[in-house]
């Protein structure tokens, strides 16, 4: 007597892919740097994320500075390009420009992995934040009243006591080239911020 042996096959259902979670826009501190928020915008990877990013950190101050680099009618009263610089040391006098001396603080700030996130800032460096009230004076039309030796004084006094990084987005902002640092556009802006009204502002 023979047995025939059977053999039971299965097939096996081929795996459904999960689908990705969706990126989640980070939290930053309570008053975040600008530049701690133009980062994460920068950073994300689809428009969609962009406008939602600017949403989450919907400010004035954020909105005063796009408007300053996209809107064309809102004009400079600066000289365009590196903003100079001079400082008096106990030693010695350091002259050159601002931006140079900026790029060797973020230089030191990205060796050191200490950017002073937020409200963390031991330097007690003051912020665009806190600064934005004192924009009109550089901008068209803001103070006609003052001289242009008066108006560059003030901005590079602004800008030696701002964050390095922060000083860097508002000499960007002045020749309205912030995207050479950041990834952002004006139709970003327009689309997240949908209450800015633009031109017409000199």
């Amino acid at each position: 007597m023979t047995t025939k042996a059977t053999t039971k096959t299965t097939t096996s259902k081929p795996k459904t892919p999960k689908a990705k979670a969706p990126a989640v826009i980070p939290d930053l501190p309570r008053n975040p740097f600008a530049f701690e928020v133009l980062d994460i915008v920068s950073k994300q990877r689809t428009k969609a994320k962009k406008i939602e990013a600017l949403k989450k950190f919907e400010e004035v101050s954020l909105k005063m500075i796009l408007l300053w680099n996209f809107d064309e009618s809102v004009i400079s009263m600066l000289p365009p390009g590196d903003v100079p610089y001079s400082q008096y040391d106990e030693q010695t006098t350091n002259t050159g420009t601002l931006n140079t001396k900026l790029t060797e603080d973020i230089r030191r700030m990205h060796e050191s992995g200490s950017f002073s996130l937020g409200v963390g800032d031991k330097q007690g460096r003051t912020t665009i934040r806190r600064e934005c009230k004192h924009f009109y004076h550089f901008l068209k039309g803001g103070n006609p009243a003052l001289n242009n030796i008066r108006r560059e004084s003030m901005f590079i006094n602004l800008l030696q006591g701002l964050h390095p990084l922060e000083a860097e987005i508002l000499c960007l902002v002045k020749d309205k080239r912030l995207t050479d640092k950041y990834n952002i556009t004006r139709e970003v802006v327009a689309e997240a911020y949908p209450d800015i009204v633009w031109g017409n502002r000199s």
